[in-house]
Order: C-alpha cells, then structure tokens, then sequence
C-alpha cells in the first residue's frame, strides 16, 4: 500500500514533541460515563470491560497503552468522538489497570494477546454487532497489531485494525525510551511498574522474583529481565522483546490496518516506521505525520477538544466498513 502523505498540521506549540505529548493528560479534561462488565478468564482471572453505547452495529474496541485504562485521556477523547458518529464503544482495561489488581501474580505485557481474544469471544458471544473494529494505542496498537497477524482465523466481522503511535519494534522503542530527553516519561511509567510489581511479589511470596531487582530497575530492560520475562516464560528481555513485536507479525495481516505514527515521536525508534513492510502488504496503510509526538496530534489550544486522530480513525474506518 503507497504511503500517504497526511495532512496533520498543528499550531506552532505543537511542533514541540513533548508539548503535544502530554497536552491531552494535563490540559483537558474530558469525561465519560461508562457502564463496567466484568468477564472471567480461563486461569482464574478476569478483565474489566468499560462499556460507552450508542446502540450502534458497529463495535470499536480500544486498548490501551503501557500502565494506561480506560480512563486515559486519548481512550475517552476517543470513545467521546466515535460516540458522536454512532459507534459503540468498548473501552479495554487489561488486567491489573481498572483499579483493582488482578488474582494473579502476572498481569499484562506488549505481547500478550489472548486476552484480547478472549474479549473478542465475549463480544461475539454475548452482542450483536455488524461491524467490529481495534483500535490501539501505543502498547495497545502492539497488541491489536499481533493479534490480527497471530490468529488468521478471527471473525469475520472484524474489518480493520488501527494502531496510533505503536512501538511495533520493542526492542528499539524500549532502548529509545532509555535516552536522556525521555526520561521525565520513563521515570513515570517505572514508578507506577515497580509499585504494581512489589504489591505482587508480596502477595505471591512463593515466588523466584528478586525484590531488589525490581527495586533498582531503572529502565525496561532492567524490568523486563527482572519481572515480564521469568513470569511469562520468556528467556530474557530481548526474548521478550523478540517474540512480542508486532513487526514480525505484520506481513500476515489479511485485513486493512491503518498504523499513524508521527515522525517526530519520542518513543519510537527507526524500525518503528515500517516502511517495506507497508509497501509489500496491500492491506497496511501507513501514515506518518511530521509531527503528532506520542498519542499527541494535538491541533491547537483555542479549540475545546482536540479531535484531528479522532477524525483520522473514523475517516479510515467509514472508508472500510461504508
């Protein structure tokens, strides 16, 4: 698919990257009422689904980023916006990110779509849509990513996938956040990681996890080697990383995806801008705005709310599903 050339073009403040990164976390203040359902999970688990209904056949299901919910700021401007055009909404909160830790000692990590699956089942098993559609943000674009790369066989009734500022490879993306100008955003993501981590190894005592590892991880790939990959198999970090990235997946998406990552993302690293890969794959979009930074695309401070990725996404679905 050719690589289009997109039409992002915001206010002046918003050319500073990390201006438009935090802009939406710290400078709106949009709200939403959802309805909560809470489903289980074959290992004694369960996940907390948040519910925005339009009564609509069309289902949006949305994945959060890393230590996100339901209630980060780009999931509610983006359930209030496909709200608006008639779509229904599922707000995805993976586990241990609703507001109550899980059962058990591992939650969540960048690759682990059966949950994500399980959801879908339930959806398919449980309403009555025409139309289903995934939508991720950063981490949660990772997994939507996989997913529809890792289960060829999923219902028909997904059309498409979107991933919007997703670190496709984790690898560069983790070693990118690891850089001096990124710190102020992985010293955050470190501090909410270590305190879910040290709850759970508490909790779970009969465990191999080493406390002070986690205690002196100061970047993913400390944490990832100390946490993620003895509680989910993996060999290392770099296992972890390997076998997760939605990169090596994406040659086998069989539906249209549309990834919209900005250039200018602080997150991202070169591999995470796949260029080839779109080229040779017809049903991958990839647009990649000058700027945006991370779950940004901000357009200015004089409008209410900022929508221009809200537009975006709905543009791109009405063109696939109408």
């Amino acid at each position: 698919m050719p690589i289009l050339k997109s039409n992002y073009e915001p206010l002046f403040l918003f050319k500073n990257r990390h201006l438009n990164t935090s802009y939406k976390t710290f400078f709106t203040n949009q709200a939403i009422s959802y309805k909560r359902e809470r489903i289980y999970t074959d290992d004694n688990d369960f996940l907390d689904l948040d519910f925005s209904l339009m009564n609509s056949n069309s289902l949006v299901i949305l994945c959060h980023g890393l230590e996100g919910s339901s209630k980060s700021k780009y999931i509610i401007s983006a359930c209030t916006y496909l709200n608006s055009q008639n779509f229904d909404c599922l707000a995805v909160n993976f586990r241990g990110c609703s507001g109550t830790y899980n059962n058990n000692i591992y939650s969540y990590h960048s690759g682990k779509t059966d949950d994500l699956n399980t959801i879908i089942k339930h959806v398919l098993d449980n309403y009555n849509y025409k139309n289903i559609v995934l939508l991720g943000y950063s981490m949660g674009g990772n997994i939507v990513l996989k997913y529809l790369g890792e289960y060829p066989q999923f219902s028909k009734l997904i059309k498409c996938g979107i991933a919007v500022s997703v670190p496709i490879d984790l690898e560069s993306s983790s070693n990118e956040l690891a850089k001096k100008h990124n710190r102020l955003y992985l010293n955050r993501f470190m501090k909410t990681l270590r305190s879910k981590a040290l709850y759970k190894i508490e909790k779970f005592p009969d465990n191999s996890i080493s406390k002070q590892a986690i205690l002196t991880a100061k970047t993913f790939e400390d944490f990832d080697n100390a946490l993620t990959a003895p509680l989910f198999g993996f060999k290392n970090a770099k296992d972890y990383w390997d076998k997760s990235s939605s990169l090596n997946y994406l040659p086998y998406l069989n539906i249209p995806c549309l990834i919209l990552n900005a250039k200018d993302d602080s997150f991202l690293a070169e591999k995470c801008f796949p260029i080839k890969t779109a080229e040779l794959n017809k049903n991958i979009t990839l647009e990649m705005p000058r700027y945006g930074g991370h779950v940004g695309f901000n357009t200015s401070i004089f409008e209410k709310y900022n929508f221009w990725s809200e537009k975006r996404i709905h543009q791109y679905v009405k063109h696939i599903i109408y």
